[in-house]
C-alpha cells in the first residue's frame, strides 16, 4: 500500500518580510499616529502661543509662552495649523466674553497669528475719548494704580522703553503709567497710558457689527487693533477667526538664553511668570 505524501500535509511557509522592511513600517506608522494626535490635538484641544511685541503690556511680556484652549469658541478653517479650509464657516461657535484674551487670524494680507483683548461684542459701540474707552455710551471705569516696571533685557532693551527709562536700586528699567479697568461683567485688567496721542485715544464711534469683535491691546498706546483700519491696524475682526482663548503662561525668557547653551535656558527663565493666568 502506497504511503501518504509528506510534504503533503506540510504547511507551505510564506516568504518573510525581512527585520528591516518590518521596522521600517513600523517607524512610519508610528510618526503617522504620532502626526495625527498632534494635529488633532493642536486643532481641537490646546495650542502653544509666544508673545513676539510689547502690544500687550503689562500683563504679556515679550518671550511668554502660552497654552491657548481651542474649544471656547468653535471651530473654523483658522483652527487648524496653516488655516487648512478643512471647515466651511465656524461650527460650534460661540461667543467670547469682554474681556477675554484672545488669539485670532489677522486679516490678510498680512495674515498671522496675534493675541488682543476682546472689548466689544456684536451691537456694542466703542469709543475713546482722551485716553478713555466708552462702551455703549458709558465709561469704562479706569483708575490709576502703581506705575509698571519692567527690568531691562534683551528681548527688551532701552530702544523699545523710549522715554520711560528710569532707575531702581541702580538698575535701568522702563517706568509705565498703569491704570485699572473694568468692565461691566465685573472683568478687571491692567492697561498702560504712554500719553496723549489723539490717533487712537480720541476716536470716532465703532459700531461691532454681527458675528464680529472689537479687539484692543492693554498696552493701549502701542497696539495696532481694532481702532484701526488695515493695513495700519486690523480693522473689527469675523468670529470665525478667532482660534482660542489664552489659558495659562507656561513658559517666560528675557532672551538671553543660547541654543548652544543649555545652561542659559534655566538663567533665562522668568519663573515667577509661570503659571499665571487669565
Amino acid at each position: 500500500m502506497r504511503e501518504p505524501d509528506a510534504m503533503a500535509d506540510t504547511p507551505q511557509k510564506s516568504p518573510e518580510t525581512s527585520p528591516e522592511k518590518s521596522e521600517t513600517k513600523d517607524t512610519l506608522r508610528f510618526f503617522l499616529k504620532l502626526a495625527l494626535f498632534v494635529f488633532i490635538l493642536r486643532s481641537l484641544i490646546v495650542t502653544s502661543f509666544v508673545i513676539p511685541s510689547e502690544s500687550m503690556l503689562p500683563r504679556l511680556l515679550i518671550g511668554d509662552y502660552l497654552f491657548v484652549t481651542k474649544w471656547n469658541y468653535g471651530y473654523s478653517r483658522w483652527s487648524f495649523p496653516f488655516g487648512l479650509p478643512l471647515l466651511p464657516g465656524r461650527i460650534l461657535g460661540r461667543d467670547p466674553a469682554r474681556g477675554d484674551v484672545v488669539v485670532f487670524r489677522s486679516p490678510e494680507p498680512d495674515d498671522h497669528d496675534v493675541i488682543k483683548r476682546v472689548i466689544g461684542l456684536p451691537g456694542d459701540t466703542i469709543q475713546v475719548r482722551e485716553g478713555q474707552v466708552f462702551l455703549n455710551g458709558r465709561a469704562i471705569p479706569k483708575q490709576r494704580i502703581a506705575d509698571f516696571i519692567l527690568p531691562l533685557t534683551p528681548n527688551f532693551d532701552a530702544n523699545k522703553c523710549g522715554p520711560f527709562l528710569d532707575t531702581v536700586s541702580g538698575q535701568p528699567v522702563c517706568r509705565y503709567p498703569r491704570f485699572r479697568e473694568t468692565l461691566p461683567n465685573g472683568k478687571s485688567y491692567d492697561v498702560l497710558d504712554q500719553g496723549n496721542f489723539p490717533e487712537a485715544d480720541d476716536t470716532g464711534v465703532y459700531t461691532v457689527p454681527a458675528d464680529h469683535v472689537f479687539l484692543m491691546g492693554d498696552n493701549r498706546d502701542d497696539s495696532a487693533d481694532s481702532r484701526f483700519a488695515p493695513p495700519r491696524g486690523m480693522g473689527m475682526i469675523p468670529m470665525n477667526r478667532l482660534e482660542g482663548r489664552a489659558a495659562v503662561t507656561f513658559f517666560s525668557t528675557d532672551g538671553s538664553a543660547e541654543w548652544i547653551k543649555p545652561w542659559t535656558w534655566v538663567s533665562a527663565a522668568r519663573w515667577n511668570r509661570i503659571g499665571e493666568g487669565f
